[in-house]
């Protein structure tokens, strides 16, 4: 057991140092100008309502196309698109997502992508910001806003790549889009959570 314990305190020492150079290396609080692409195997949208009363039901979306431009020196002039397959969506209720797909919902034989264009872009803080767009659903178009936080940007410690990860979040009225089924009955509005890293290109 002795030296179990001892193994295992040289392997966190020698971790220690790229530990350290790994948290370093994502640590910037400030963004550099460039071309992004998302990282679809780190990104993903989560969208939650409240289910009869008595619960918080959650989806999300992982196959989805975003670019985003970078100015930092004039960040109003930045851009974010988003395009999203809306015959991805995940519930792990195989019947639900089935629901979700059909004519009662997303319909997605006639509404295959759902997508997001950036109209304007607002830093409220050091690393906060107002992402102001247009956001399509079910064939409907109506505005909407993110609020959204850089959780870090600097060199990926595996590929080498300059990457920066942002969170966002906003609130949506299903109905506002045509997706009417059940309310109010199954909750009208829906939490949006977005998780994404972008990779300069």
């Amino acid at each position: 057991m002795k030296f179990a314990a001892a193994a295992f305190a040289v392997a966190i020492a020698a971790a220690s140092p790229v530990l350290a150079q790994s948290t370093a290396a994502h640590a910037s609080d400030k963004v550099e100008s460039g071309q992004y692409q998302v990282d679809k195997s780190h990104a993903k949208i989560i969208f939650s309502f409240n289910h009869l009363g008595f619960s918080t039901s959650y989806g999300l979306f992982s196959d989805f196309d975003a670019t985003l431009t970078v100015d930092s020196k004039a960040v109003d002039k930045s851009a974010l698109a988003v395009t999203v397959n809306m015959d991805g969506v995940l519930t792990t209720v195989p019947k639900f997502d089935a629901h979700l797909k059909s004519p009662d919902l997303f319909d997605t034989a006639k509404y295959p992508t759902a997508s997001f264009k950036s109209t304007s872009i607002e830093v409220t803080g050091p690393t906060s910001g107002k992402i102001s767009g247009e956001l399509t659903l079910h064939g409907v178009t109506k505005p909407v806003v993110l609020d959204a936080t850089l959780a870090g940007s600097g060199i990926h410690p595996m590929n080498k790549k300059y990457v920066a990860g942002f969170n966002a979040t906003t609130k949506v009225k299903r109905s506002d889009f045509g997706l009417a089924y059940a309310v109010p009955v199954v909750g009208d509005e829906v939490t949006l959570t977005i998780s994404a890293e972008f990779v300069r290109q």
